[in-house]
């Protein structure tokens, strides 16, 4: 393979597998995007499961569709306990050739910006396992020139060897709000102070996040840099006429455009997902709350409210009955459809109890929704005084933060209007001037800032 003149800096695909999108999903995807902005040769290195082969074409359609066939359970047993403890020397990556002969509409706006794509198999599980049992990270080598820089986008127990690794940790919400996740948290600690022993450099998302890996992992200040994040949506979606949006929302749930709240994340403990519900039926303000998310751990103790009967009535009209619902739950809707969606609401709650960066609340800001946030963690600095934030844990204050934003229209016509001016903070032009100082600091050399491909933010899909 020949070598580039450019500086070829890799990025891992961990993230960017998941079928639905994420916040980290997002950071991955805008890291890429920002990676080509300064000119730099990106490679994406996935961990799917599809098998390596010989031939260039089953190589690629193994990597769209893992269905391409597979060894027999007992043989597939035998290589894992074999690359676990007979392959000291790590795993091996595959470059992925990307012809066109596999037709991958249906995936652009998932993938990241890249120049190669590299899949190594099921090589995150196999760091997993391999930290586990030798507590160190499984190092991943590349067929070909390595790259001048690794950059994990997520704390993993993995490296390349013979060139620098740089790990992204976005926050520390296992430690400091251990009862809202799954993780094993001695597992989670002894991963993260090793990567805080031997990662060339750490980046986060955020100053709060920031002081979180100096105090608790005891990292020195100069050892990490925070380049927050970049938000972006495409102007076909923003661009839309207010009265086509209307129509949208009016066609596909029955709402009115202005009269409808929204909520749009995971359904986990962390969102506070299950405050933000008692509250708005406390604030007895007009109109349904429309809740866009995944259910994921302890979703249904999030959501009991909306198993009352006091949150259904029946409405006659003349000799007929229909069932209005004050909250609507929608397990996903198609980004076009979602960013329609946040144009049309009222206003945005998201009073999640702890965020590295907050992203959702960014991308409605950035349309011009109004937004009540918390004022917890990362958030505050994030949106500034152009959202109200709130004490997350009191649902009083919640209330009226919503009640507020309801009576008073100058008010959300200030917060419409300070949205995007606060969001222009941390557009992609931003992002690439903080991800410059990063990568210089580091010593790879930066190309002036291209004009940016197009790409979609999948943060709240």
């Amino acid at each position: 393979m020949q070598r580039s003149s450019r500086p070829r800096v890799f990025l891992d695909g961990y993230n960017l597998a998941l079928d639905q999108g994420t916040g980290v999903a997002t950071y991955a995807r805008n890291l890429s995007f920002g990676m080509a902005r300064l000119g730099f040769e990106t490679g994406v290195l996935y961990g799917t499961r599809a098998s390596p082969s010989r031939d260039a074409l089953i190589r690629e359609i193994a990597f769209f569709d893992e269905r391409v066939g597979t060894a027999p359970q007992w043989l597939q047993a035998i290589r894992r306990g074999y690359r676990l403890i007979g392959s000291p020397g790590g795993e091996t990556a595959a470059r992925v050739p990307i012809t066109g002969q596999v037709i991958a509409t249906t995936f652009r706006d998932r993938l990241p910006h890249f120049d190669e794509l590299w899949n190594a198999r099921e090589v995150f599980q196999q760091a997993h396992a391999h930290f586990r049992v030798l507590g160190s990270r499984l190092p991943v080598r590349l067929r070909g020139p390595r790259p001048d820089l690794m950059h994990w986008t997520y704390p993993l127990p993995i490296r390349v060897p013979g060139t620098r690794n740089i790990y992204t940790m976005h926050d520390l919400v296992p430690l400091r709000l251990p009862y809202t996740t799954l993780d094993n948290k001695r597992r989670y600690w002894r991963m993260h102070r090793l990567l805080a022993r031997e990662a060339d450099h750490i980046v986060t998302v955020s100053e709060a996040s920031k002081r979180d890996i100096v105090a608790l992992l005891g990292v020195p200040e100069e050892r990490i840099t925070n380049t927050y994040q970049s938000v972006h949506i495409p102007a076909q979606f923003t661009a839309v006429p207010m009265e086509d949006v209307a129509a949208e929302v009016a066609g596909s749930f029955g709402l009115e455009a202005g009269r409808y709240w929204l909520f749009f994340g995971a359904i986990e403990p962390k969102k506070n997902v299950g405050r933000m519900i008692q509250a708005f039926l406390a604030s007895g303000v007009d109109g349904p709350l429309v809740i866009v998310g995944k259910k994921a751990w302890k979703s249904e103790t999030e959501l009991r409210l909306l198993f009352d009967d006091h949150i259904r009535w029946m409405v006659q009209d003349g000799t007929s009955f229909r069932t209005r619902h004050k909250v609507i739950l929608l397990d996903y809707a198609p980004f076009r459809l979602l960013v329609n969606l946040i144009r049309g609401a009222r206003a945005v709650l998201f009073p999640s109890l702890y965020e590295g960066f907050g992203l959702p609340a960014l991308e409605a800001m950035l349309l011009g929704t109004p937004v009540i946030t918390a004022n917890t963690a990362s958030l505050p600095e994030v949106v500034g005084d152009a959202a109200l934030t709130v004490d997350p844990y009191d649902i009083s204050a919640l209330v009226a933060a919503i009640q507020a934003v309801d009576r008073d229209g100058t008010l959300r016509a200030r917060l419409a209007h300070d949205g995007p001016r606060r969001a222009a903070l941390f557009s992609p032009e931003r992002y690439a001037e903080r991800l410059t100082a990063l990568y210089a600091g580091l010593g790879i050399p930066v190309d002036a800032p291209a004009e940016p491909a197009e790409h979609l933010p999948l943060a709240a899909q």
